[in-house]
């Protein structure tokens, strides 16, 4: 696959920094701290000239990385069209999680950038999820039954927001998550069937479409396990809001409503 020089810029404070740490593990790359880069040259000049300067530096370094068989992760500000012209990068990921940064002059020089030159706008602070859309982005992952995977088993019926948000959690901790479907179609008051269960799933989680294995199941009402299983069993605790989200709510809602029988 030929290799990519990406570059992560926006404001200062905006998250480049901990997304870059993280999305660096993940597609192999070599992560350029543009702090870094001016400490080890001693330039903390920032004026229009000194940040060109810092662009072009940058630049020659990610091509190094390039010409050693890695992708080049550029974690740097560039506020200006022309640096990011002269930069010349692959892929543009613009960290738009803040409106002001902490140094006055940086934002007031701060180009936003046009939507033809960004590839991935992140809008909130949550790089743990936004690095696995993005990496896929970069390079198709393919899902591989051999690597850790967690497991969700629900009946989602149907799919709904908390089940959303613990999927977010719940594949931050291996990259991919196979979720089983328990076959209650017609068992109680649960309406859909395997067909219809997998098809929301995957408009739901269409960004996550090569990271996900939906399985229907049986009925399963008891997880029961041996010692030293190898693996963990584990709950997440979502917020106050979300846990309240109830299924069998939405269910009725939707009965009422004449969308079921």
């Amino acid at each position: 696959m030929q290799k990519k020089k990406i570059l992560v810029m926006g404001l200062p404070g905006s998250g480049k920094s901990y997304l870059c740490e993280r999305l660096s593990k993940l597609i192999d790359a070599t992560w350029i701290n543009a702090d870094q880069v001016r400490k080890d040259a001693n330039d903390w000049d920032f004026s229009p000239e000194g940040r060109l300067r810092q662009s072009n530096r940058m630049r020659k370094l990610s091509e190094k990385a390039i010409n050693e068989g890695k992708h080049a992760l550029a974690d740097f500000v560039c506020p200006t069209q022309k640096t990011r012209t002269d930069f010349k990068a692959d892929f543009v990921i613009w960290m738009n999680t803040i409106s002001k940064g902490r140094f006055e002059d940086t934002n007031k020089m701060f180009q936003v950038p046009e939507k033809n030159e960004v590839n991935f706008i992140v809008k909130e602070k949550n790089a743990d999820l936004y690095k696995f859309l993005i990496a896929d982005k970069i390079e198709n992952y393919t899902w591989d039954d051999k690597k850790p995977t967690a497991q969700m088993l629900g009946r989602w019926q149907p799919w709904h927001t908390g089940h959303q948000k613990l999927f977010e959690e719940i594949i931050k901790k291996t990259g991919q998550v196979n979720i089983m479907v328990r076959d209650v179609k017609g068992v109680g008051d649960n309406p859909f069937d395997f067909k219809t269960v997998e098809k929301n799933i995957k408009e739901a989680l269409k960004d996550f479409k090569n990271r996900i294995k939906i399985t229907l199941v049986p009925n399963i009402t008891n997880i029961c396990y041996g010692r030293g299983v190898g693996y963990k069993i584990e709950e997440i605790v979502l917020d106050d809001e979300t846990q309240k989200i109830s299924a069998t709510k939405i269910r009725k809602k939707m009965r009422e409503e004449g969308l079921l029988n």
